[in-house]
């Protein structure tokens, strides 16, 4: 794998590669899908498979499940490989939290998934909507479990508590890449502190999750140490994937990594101690997230 990634090389200096036929995916279609597709507009839902370009949006949609994004859909951060727009959000929607509960009933999903942008503007980093988006599923949908996958709250861990009191039966936080490209990768986060926000989580009774991405200039030995890292910090679930460039704006792909060799770290990250270990070139935060649980 290449070392890193050179400041100063951008997509329009290096061709974008070709993806590989092992990244080739199905063009949604289905009555499950176009089931979601209706509820989503009905109910001015965001949610992450669109607004990140996910490639499973497809094949989840169409098993009738989806990814929430809760406080809008424009986050104040511009990390280098994510697609979601950045910018300055709207006010926050007080109504959010019951219509996504009342869709996630309607759905009658058994497993429901929660995201959001970073609203880092907020003085509780949008902790209370997400509390009370928590609170409304269990009224609404109390046979519903409930996975969260949060952002940092710029290590504000009064923010934090407030996901803890509301205790997900699963609650994520991506460390996105290798410590050594956490700064060109996410831009306004901390490695440390990510892991301070899951060893946090951990310590209040959560059961913890967390994922990178590949293809961005790590080495593989800082896939294991990221292992030993997520370990240490109490984590039970890890997620494995392929980073795909959304523009020519964002960060290029250094390389394809090849499904034998996801596989190979879904292996050794079990051996190391993981609990579960989804890894694949197509596989993202959410990614058979029912079978978590």
């Amino acid at each position: 794998m290449a070392d890193s990634i050179p400041g100063t090389i951008t997509s329009e200096e290096k061709p974008r590669a070709k993806k590989p036929d092992w990244l080739r995916v199905k063009l949604p279609t289905g009555e499950n899908y176009l089931n979601v597709r209706k509820l989503v507009d009905q109910h001015k839902l965001h949610t992450i498979c669109e607004s990140g370009n996910c490639p499973n949006m497809g094949e989840c949609w169409g098993a009738g499940t989806a990814t929430f994004m809760i406080l809008g859909n424009i986050c104040t951060r511009s990390c280098g490989f994510c697609a979601v727009a950045t910018g300055r959000p709207l006010p926050v929607d007080e109504g959010e939290p019951e219509r996504v509960a009342e869709s996630v009933k309607l759905m009658g999903v058994k497993h429901c998934v929660i995201t959001s942008v970073d609203r880092d503007e907020l003085k509780d980093g949008g902790s209370v909507i997400w509390a009370r988006t928590i609170e409304a599923i269990r009224r609404v949908s109390p046979e519903t479990t409930v996975e969260t996958l949060i952002p940092d709250f710029k290590g504000d861990w009064n923010n934090l508590q407030r996901i803890i009191d509301v205790k997900p039966e699963i609650v994520s936080h991506n460390m996105e890449t290798v410590r050594r490209l956490t700064r060109q990768v996410r831009i306004q986060a901390k490695y440390d502190r990510s892991l301070e926000v899951l060893r946090r989580l951990h310590e209040g009774g959560c059961r913890t999750k967390s994922g990178i991405m590949l293809g961005l200039g790590e080495t593989e030995e800082e896939v294991f140490q990221t292992m030993d890292d997520l370990l240490s910090a109490g984590v039970e679930i890890m997620t494995i994937g392929q980073y795909l460039q959304p523009t020519k704006k964002h960060l290029p792909v250094q390389e394809f990594i090849h499904p034998d060799q996801f596989a190979r770290y879904r292996e050794i990250g079990l051996a190391k101690g993981l609990r579960y270990v989804e890894s694949g070139p197509l596989v993202r935060s959410s990614y058979h997230a029912e079978k978590h649980k």
